[in-house]
């Protein structure tokens, strides 16, 4: 399990990229960011229920220079089908960069050893781990961390 402080994560070992440009590299798209980093799987119905709340996040906090990343993490063999991860992906709007984890290399980078959906990461611009979350309440202490990290958006939406 990744502790607080550490780095983000190597993201080679994706399979796939979706969402991104070709000469897209994650180590330019994240360069001195604070980074959202949210594992899914299509067969994953919390994730789903949280898909929106993560706009949310998005909505309120992209212009404070917080970037997302999604990856897509089969949980079964039917998971792994690229054209329902793409159907989920356009049916809730997701625009993140998404790598897709077929091989389950990211999983272990982000020593996710329980292979949990959702699972969030949430990374300072220094890349160090300020709190990682899982499950249907996952949102809400990201959220509150979100909070500590950029006290000018909490104003904003007051």
């Amino acid at each position: 399990m990744m502790r607080i402080g550490d780095k983000i994560p190597s993201f080679n070992g994706a399979t796939q990229w979706l969402n991104t440009s070709e000469d897209f590299r994650i180590e330019d798209h994240l360069q001195g960011s604070p980074t959202l980093v949210y594992f899914w799987a299509v067969s994953c119905g919390i994730c789903k229920e949280n898909l929106p709340k993560l706009k949310e996040l998005k909505e309120k906090y992209e212009k404070q220079g917080l970037k997302f990343v999604a990856v897509h993490m089969p949980r079964y063999e039917a998971d792994t089908d690229i054209e329902k991860v793409l159907q989920i992906i356009k049916e809730f709007s997701i625009d993140d960069v998404c790598a897709i984890d077929n091989l389950h290399k990211l999983r272990e980078a982000f020593r996710n050893e329980q292979g949990w959906v959702p699972v969030y990461y949430l990374f300072d611009a220094e890349g160090k781990l300020k709190t990682r979350a899982a499950g249907e309440y996952g949102i809400g202490i990201i959220t509150s961390t979100l909070e500590k990290m950029f006290p000018e958006a909490k104003q904003a939406s007051a």
